[in-house]
């Protein structure tokens, strides 16, 4: 029976919604071919039909990923939002949910060691959520907005990286506390 045009899309989106999340669960490299295209109910044969490789499904799966972030930043809407943004993301829920949870924190260091492409999507994903941050800043001038979004971003990411490497709770929650204080202390 041959797929049709629409099928093949539906599996091929399927497979990139299934890499996304266990990519960001697991890393890059903490899932084979197998178990991804398992994952989205397919089989490893029909792979190679949809990605070049592994790395290519990778950059894309980040991008896909990457995505969702700016979609979720990018409700934010008002200084208020803000705020209920940065506790959203500091939460202990964020922190232990990392299939669902932001890319950037999940992947930021399997990124660091993958391939231009995985890099480049990283880059533009960054540039897209300062894109959307920036605006909601107190600055009057862009390049204060920037540099405003870039240390947030960087902030935010940092804590909730480090409250998911650090296997102790109490430090966990001291990282996301201190880091979402100082966030909100600097929105004036």
């Amino acid at each position: 029976m041959k797929v049709t045009r629409a099928q093949v899309e539906l599996n091929r989106e399927r497979i990139l919604d299934s890499a996304a999340q266990l990519f960001r669960e697991r890393g890059f490299d903490g899932i084979g071919l197998n178990d991804l295209m398992q994952a989205a109910g397919l089989t490893r044969g029909g792979f190679y039909g949809h990605f070049e490789s592994k790395e290519d499904l990778a950059a894309q799966a980040s991008r896909r990923a990457l995505a969702a972030n700016r979609e979720h930043w990018g409700q934010l809407g008002d200084r208020a939002g803000l705020e209920r943004w940065i506790k959203g993301y500091l939460s202990a829920a964020h922190g232990e949910h990392l299939g669902e949870g932001c890319a950037f924190a999940a992947l930021a260091g399997d990124a660091a060691r993958a391939t231009p492409a995985v890099q480049q999507a990283f880059a533009e994903g960054v540039e897209e959520l300062l894109a959307v941050l920036a605006p909601q800043l107190p600055e009057a001038e862009p390049a204060e907005r920037r540099q405003h979004a870039l240390a947030l971003l960087s902030s935010l990411v940092g804590a909730l990286l480090l409250s998911r490497a650090v296997g102790e709770p109490g430090l966990a929650r001291e990282l996301r506390q201190a880091t979402r204080e100082q966030a909100l202390a600097a929105l004036g």
